[in-house]
């Protein structure tokens, strides 16, 4: 088993660009569709009234109370070249008691934008009124306390804990873009069965000391490990470095990884099982593997996909179990034991695909 694993690594030893391109690959794709690091949205407001000074720092100290948004003052030509070129989404050109949206097309942050700068101003447009009419200095701070202590007090709590989690869209496209590239490692590596049967180095690794199982259990222990070192190099980077939200239980989420690796060699061992060349392989596999995620729905929200057969077909493979699990994990503080029903059944799954795959090939040798 030993030689076997070696031989594998002697391969990528020779020739480890593959590996390194996939996980490079991981990395930029959730870079390039999950928005990169992790920070706030800028956003530039400048004004151009005769107290344009007065105006920005006023507005600038209202408007950042929220963290997912942070209000630059700048100046008005800076502000509508960054706009036009795309280094920012929008700017906000401030008066004294209204707003201007400066765009250079429609994209998905504008209306949070809108909404956030629009409570703001009514908010302050109310509180004002209310000075104005009451020609009381200290109204402002009075409401302010009144709201900082209201009769009435809003509570809210997630089902199963008091924090309500929150979602992040950006993690789940980590976890998934992790899990598909993984997919293709250890989907190339398994493929080095039906290679080395093609050029006969198994026939003679038959005729030499080795068992069956040992061989198998080679090839199956190199894919696994390099499928796991590629998974824990990526979550690495983004805990880390890049500051994405993956939970405090990492450990777990490996330990959830390991189990959907394996299923996956399974699944890759079962076709193989099906074909008679490398070529064959390659044709079939990189076909269905993209197909998983889209009818798991890893690629949209929580319970974006509800059709029942598309449901039924995506619980008959791993990634949509490993993917509420991790998310469970990562999202709602989940532990071992709230995780072990999909652990099962990830297990459960690669057990019967592995039994299978190895019956044919065995059969069709």
């Amino acid at each position: 088993m030993n030689s076997v694993i070696w031989a594998q690594f002697a391969k990528d030893k020779r020739n480890p660009l593959m590996i390194l391109l996939f996980i490079a690959g991981s990395i930029l794709m959730t870079l390039l569709f999950a928005g990169g690091v992790y920070s706030p949205t800028t956003v530039y407001v400048f004004s151009e009234e005769e107290n344009a000074t007065e105006i920005e720092e006023k507005w600038e100290e209202l408007l950042n109370v929220d963290d997912s948004f942070q209000f630059v003052i700048v100046e008005s030509e800076q502000a509508r070249d960054d706009v036009q070129s795309g280094k920012v989404d929008v700017a906000v050109k401030l008066m004294e008691q209204d707003y201007r949206l400066v765009i250079a097309s429609e994209l998905p942050t504008i209306p949070y934008v809108q909404q956030h700068v629009d409570k703001v101003f009514q908010r302050e447009a109310q509180i004002s009124a209310i000075a104005s009419s009451s020609n009381d200095d200290q109204v402002r701070e009075e409401i302010e306390s009144y709201l900082a202590n209201a009769p009435f007090q809003l509570e809210t709590q997630g089902l199963e804990t008091e924090e309500i989690p929150q979602f992040n869209m950006s993690t789940q496209l980590l976890f998934a873009f992790t899990f598909f590239v993984s997919m293709f490692i250890l989907g190339l590596r398994v493929n080095n069965v039906t290679s080395d049967k093609v050029s006969g180095v198994w026939d003679r690794m038959i005729l030499s000391p080795l068992s069956k199982t040992s061989m198998y259990c080679g090839y199956i222990i190199y894919s696994f490990l390099i499928a796991l070192f590629q998974v824990t190099v990526v979550l690495l980077v983004f805990k880390y470095m890049m500051n994405y939200e993956v939970g405090d239980n990492l450990w777990l989420i490996i330990l959830i990884a390991t189990f959907f690796i394996f299923s996956m060699i399974s699944i890759a061992m079962l076709i193989t099982g099906f074909v008679k060349s490398p070529e064959q392989f390659y044709a079939i596999y990189p076909s269905v593997i993209p197909l998983l995620p889209l009818i798991s729905g890893a690629y949209m929200p929580p319970e974006t996909i509800t059709h029942p057969v598309l449901v039924f077909v995506a619980d008959l493979f791993p990634f949509s179990h490993a993917m509420d699990a991790v998310m469970s994990v990562a999202f709602y503080g989940a532990g071992f034991q709230d995780v072990i029903m999909q652990l099962v059944i990830i297990l459960l799954i690669g057990v019967i695909a592995m039994g299978v795959g190895i019956n044919l090939i065995e059969r069709r040798s």
